[in-house]
């Protein structure tokens, strides 16, 4: 068996409700074990004896248009490659006055386009920093949706290709 975490990219928002019960049922229709929902933003984590990543996203992403009704797009990681991106985030994300988060993408092209996008940001109302396949970035509370990034990141070409979570709830995934 081998465990896996699916981060749903556009849930309960916009008009896409995806109740957890619901989502545990469909990862467990797919045959997968030990089914968990974390929080009401699209995070399951779950096992399968199915190893081929690129075949299980596609699948699972199939059956989440086909229940909800929507074009699903997922970032599919195993515990310890997120271990890792949640170990080598580079700010302190103690600092209460901070929301920590991760940017993924679709693929590795769209952080490249993101980060030439971004130029140079203010180092302290908008820090970021290119990880492994992620963007770190960690605004302050309350400007989450009004920094330069927050802005970019709100641009119709972003939207479909990208997601992000707070570093707390990437914590919780990993227990």
């Amino acid at each position: 068996m081998s465990d896996w975490i699916a981060l749903l990219r556009g849930v309960n928002v916009g008009g896409i409700t995806v109740k957890s019960a619901e989502l545990r049922e469909t990862f467990a229709g797919l045959g997968f074990t030990g089914v968990q929902t974390v929080l009401a933003s699209g995070n399951v984590a779950f096992e399968s004896d199915r190893t081929d990543a690129a075949t299980l996203k596609r699948d699972i992403e199939q059956a989440l248009s086909d229940r909800f009704g929507y074009e699903a797009w997922i970032v599919l990681i195993t515990p310890e490659r997120l271990r890792a991106i949640v170990g080598a985030f580079p700010f302190d994300a103690n600092d209460a006055s901070r929301q920590p988060y991760v940017v993924f993408a679709s693929e590795s092209s769209v952080i490249d386009e993101l980060m030439a996008a971004a130029g140079v940001p203010d180092p302290h109302a908008d820090p970021l920093e290119r990880g492994d396949g992620v963007v770190y970035w960690n605004p302050v509370k309350g400007t989450t949706v009004s920094t330069p990034f927050a802005k970019l990141l709100a641009k119709a070409r972003f939207k479909p290709t990208t997601t992000n979570r707070n570093l707390r709830t990437l914590r919780k995934l990993l227990g």
